[in-house]
């Protein structure tokens, strides 16, 4: 499953095209998280035209959600460098063709439309996305940056209406990994990270940033994950 995902939108306008968007490129399930707006504005419903599907499946959620979720994909505008590892993007088309054999639960998270997403809600995703715009004016309308995503990911037809996988992909006997087991690897590497002494705090923790997006953007197999589970508790018993 798929959730195009809203965080605190202020706007019910902007809800109600994203609605538009959703509907235009075949996906359904909108989350909604705190929303600042009225979420039974007519507007919202003006604006979302003929895609009353989406709006009659509208859930309106705290952060929590984001946190059961097998797949958390952040959208930013602000660039990252090689030093800003959280904020160093992957392009919309990266992702197409991996997410079509994904399992579970995916988010694609969208921030305020003033101030986009935080440092700190950038950390809960496991990669980030970002948008080819001009230098000069790199922020996007909401409404726009969806379509341009969503638009991306239909043109893997299997991704559409649900998040539904045809039988005859070559991958169907793959089981990636739950958020549960990457959650689980993660623990075993910053468990052995920490019987590793290193130069500052920052370095540390710089490495344990480095695993998070390496795991979140991999894609790893179920047995890919238990694999390095069971390797990295080795590395642990041996240096502890």
């Amino acid at each position: 499953m798929i959730y195009t995902i809203l965080l605190e939108p202020e706007h019910p306008g902007n809800v109600g095209a994203v609605c538009r968007a959703m509907a235009n490129f075949g996906f359904r399930d909108l989350v909604v998280i705190n929303p600042l707006c009225d979420m039974n504005s007519e507007e919202l419903i003006c604006r979302a035209k003929h895609a009353k599907k989406v709006i009659s499946r509208i859930k309106v959620r705290d952060r929590s959600f984001l946190t059961k979720l097998d797949l958390l994909i952040g959208t930013t505008s602000k660039l990252g460098t090689d030093y800003n590892i959280p904020r160093s993007p992957l392009l919309p088309e990266h992702i197409s063709k991996k997410i079509v054999v994904s399992e579970g639960n995916i988010g694609l998270l969208f921030g305020r439309e003033g101030i986009g997403l935080t440092n700190e809600e950038i950390s809960l995703c496991d990669f980030v996305l970002s948008i080819a715009t001009s230098k000069d004016y790199p922020a996007l309308n909401l409404s726009h940056a969806v379509s341009i995503i969503l638009y991306e990911l239909s043109k893997s037809r299997e991704l559409r209406d649900g998040g539904s996988i045809s039988g005859d992909q070559i991958h169907e006997n793959i089981e990636l990994s739950s958020r549960k087991y990457k959650d689980v690897l993660y623990d075993n590497i910053c468990r052995t990270l920490d019987c590793i002494d290193f130069k500052t705090d920052d370095k540390h923790e710089t490495q344990k940033t480095v695993w998070k997006r390496i795991i979140g953007k991999s894609f790893l197999t179920k047995r890919e994950a238990f694999a390095l589970i069971g390797y990295f508790k080795k590395i642990y018993k041996k240096i502890k």
